[in-house]
Order: C-alpha cells, then structure tokens, then sequence
C-alpha cells in the first residue's frame, strides 16, 4: 500500500537537498540544485536517444556506470547543449566543484543542466552557485531544490512515498521538469529519484527501464526529444529490506510497483503542465494485435497537430483522429475500429455513431478527456497521455530565446 508522505526527495533516509539562486536565470529565482546521498547510493540512469546529446548527458552516462552515486548537481536557464568542447570541460567542472564541496568523487556525481541551447554556461556563477548549495543541504531543502530545475514550468512536480517492502517500511520519491520539448525517447525531461530501500545497481536498472516504459516514454506534448533528457534514481539502501538482489522475485515486484507509481505520476504531471495547455488527454487504445501496435496507434494520435488543436478548440472532429490511426503504422481495418470520447462511442466500426452532440460537447469542455480506440485486431491494449496545443504554447517557443 502506497502512503502519500512529505519530505519530497528528502523524505527517503540518507538524503538531503538544497536549491539556490545563483543568477543564471534572467528571472533571479534558484537555479543550482543538489541532491545528496550521505551512503554510497544504488544508482541508476537513463538518457536522451537524441544524436545531439548535452555535455552533461556525455558526462553523467560515464559517472552512472558503475552503478553508484552520491550526488546529482543541476542548473537550470541554460541547457550546455552544442557548446563543443568548452561544453565538455564545463560540465566536468560542475562534477569537479560538486565533488570537492561534498568530499566524494569526480564519478560519484551525476551532472545536469536545461534551458537554452547553444549557450555557454556561465561557469562563475554556477560554480558559485554548486558551493552554495553544497553549505545549504538539509531535509528540508527539498522545496528549493525542486524550484531550482525548473525552466517554463508552471507548478512543482513532486511526490513521496511510503510503502511495503519484504514486511518492512520504505521509503520513495521523485521530482521532475518538463512542459515543452517533450517526447519520449528516454525519459522526455529531467527527473530525480530516490529512494532507501536496499537493492543492488544491476536491479535497480532493470527496474527502472521497466518503469520508464509505461511512464516517461508513454508521453508527448510535441512530439520534441530533447538533447538534456534523462532520468536518475538513487538507492541509499538504509532501509531495512534484504538486499534486492534478482528480478524473479516478490520483493523485485514490489519496488517495481513503487517505483512505477512515481513515474507515472510525475509523467503525467509533465503533460499536465504541457506548455500552454488547456487539455489533458488520456489515449487508450485496445484490441491492438500488440503492444507495440497499441503505441503505435496512441502515440500517432497523441502527437498529431490536427488532433491537439481540435482539442484546444473544442471540436470533436473524429476524423482527424481515426486518420491519425490510419497512418500510425499499426495494423488497423477501419470497419473494425471504434471510437469513443469520455465514454461517448461516436464512431462504431469506422463509420459516425450519431452520439448525443450535447453530451459529446459537454465532454469536449472538460479539462482531463479519455479517448479510447478499439481496433478489434487482439487483446493488447496501451496508454498514452498528452495535451493539446493553444495559442499560448507557440507565444512560448516563438520567445523562448528572446
């Protein structure tokens, strides 16, 4: 049973946070954050797929290999993305600095940084910042820290848990960023883990690339894979459960079962906060002759700019919807597919299933908005969550780096 408790990423044992402004930000607000583990931490990580990875992916993709951490350190308002070799260096020196203010290792510390792109970071004021916020940790810097990652987000993504492992009390929780450039191949955004249930490296990342694949990468906003991308989680092990050690046994599925309810909370809590957004939508797709086909399906419907604009505006123009289908790839026959919006069937084996148009525009007023596709080809079936896009998400993109 999962337990909602606060505390955020410090609400595990052995950790501790903090968040400060440094005045990379044109805003003024924190911008440098740490998140610290006071034990060697199980540590696990995934990164962007995007072939124009940031220094700081290049950078933590060697220093989570071993599988152990004690530290991730993040600035926000700009991304270290297509800086070259200056890039590099700059990213390893947030892992140098880091590591000499905590008193650990160059490779004990997981580096990242978002915001624009092409721009050098300003190394005085992140290193500044890194040495302030290495005096700053506590248990109660968890607020600050989660501010400190954030870009165009308009609220905190958080959550903590307490839950039952192997007849014991443990602990797990997670902060996330993310509202545009959002699309699934790794993680679509930076999110931050931890947890003190006891398990080893090796498990942990199995567990994590089971989670992320029906959270993280089952999300869009625009269809946008970021160069920064990338999701950790840190295992103090000071719970205590018996080490997890094998991922055939109960215990194994009970972590998993936590850990996948933090990150399918904070992916949604992305598309929610999808820039600009008035819609959040659910799209699930059944009947598929696989899985990968259900995604397929959903995905392409998530995604397509037809589909999300009539969203926005209101419209249920379901043949924007059933093309978007028909194009996924996904094995589909059109007289077998049926469509229905918050429980309203309006399309029945492809054709218009003359729903109650009150009813259905009633549904379309809504903010959170179920589409459920049946394809009639198998028993397969996925989820996808996305949003809708507004006026207000190309003002957004249109002036972000202006």
């Amino acid at each position: 049973m999962m337990k909602n408790i606060t505390g955020g990423v410090c609400a595990p044992q052995g950790f501790t946070a903090a968040g400060v402004k440094a005045g990379i930000k044109k805003s003024g607000k924190e911008d440098v954050t740490i998140i610290f583990s006071e034990v060697p931490a199980a540590a696990a990580a995934m990164f962007t797929t995007n072939a124009m990875a940031a220094a700081p992916v290049l950078v933590s993709r060697q220093a989570v290999e071993n599988g152990w951490l004690r530290a991730a350190v993040v600035n926000s308002g700009c991304a270290n993305a297509s800086t070259g070799e200056q890039g590099l260096a700059d990213a390893k020196t947030m892992a140098t600095v880091a590591a000499e203010a905590l008193g650990v290792e160059f490779n004990d510390v997981l580096v990242a940084s978002t915001g624009i792109i092409g721009v050098n970071l300003p190394m005085d004021k992140v290193t500044a910042g890194i040495k302030k916020a290495s005096t700053a940790l506590s248990k109660d810097g968890h607020s600050k820290a989660i501010k400190g990652i954030m870009t165009t987000d308009t609220f905190t993504k958080e959550c903590a848990f307490e839950f039952d492992l192997d007849g014991t009390k443990a602990r797990i929780a997670g902060i996330a960023k993310g509202a545009g450039m959002i699309h699934p191949n790794m993680a679509t955004m930076l999110c931050f883990i931890t947890t003190d249930a006891a398990i080893s490296p090796a498990v942990l990342k199995a567990a994590l690339q089971e989670c992320v694949d029906v959270s993280f990468h089952m999300i869009t906003v625009d269809g946008d894979t970021s160069t920064n991308d990338m999701i950790s989680v840190m295992a103090s092990g000071q719970a205590t459960n018996k080490v997890i050690d094998s991922t055939k046994t109960s215990v194994y599925k009970e972590f998993v079962a936590a850990l996948k309810e933090v990150c399918i909370y904070l992916a949604k809590q992305v598309v929610q906060d999808g820039e600009g957004a008035t819609k959040f939508l659910e799209i699930q797709v059944k009947g598929a002759a696989s899985f990968q086909d259900a995604k397929k399906a959903a995905m392409s419907v998530a995604k397509s700019p037809l589909v999300k604009t009539a969203f926005f505006g209101q419209d249920p123009n379901w043949g924007r919807i059933l093309c978007a289908v028909g194009y996924s790839g996904a094995e589909v026959d059109q007289n077998k597919t049926t469509l229905a919006l918050g429980g309203i069937t309006i399309v029945k084996d492809g054709v218009d299933a003359k729903p109650d148009i009150h009813a259905l525009q009633e549904v379309m007023k809504e903010r959170d908005i179920n589409v459920e596709i049946q394809l009639g080809q198998g028993t397969a079936q996925a989820t996808v969550w996305t949003c809708d896009f507004s006026y207000e998400y190309v003002k957004i993109n249109a002036d972000y780096s202006t």
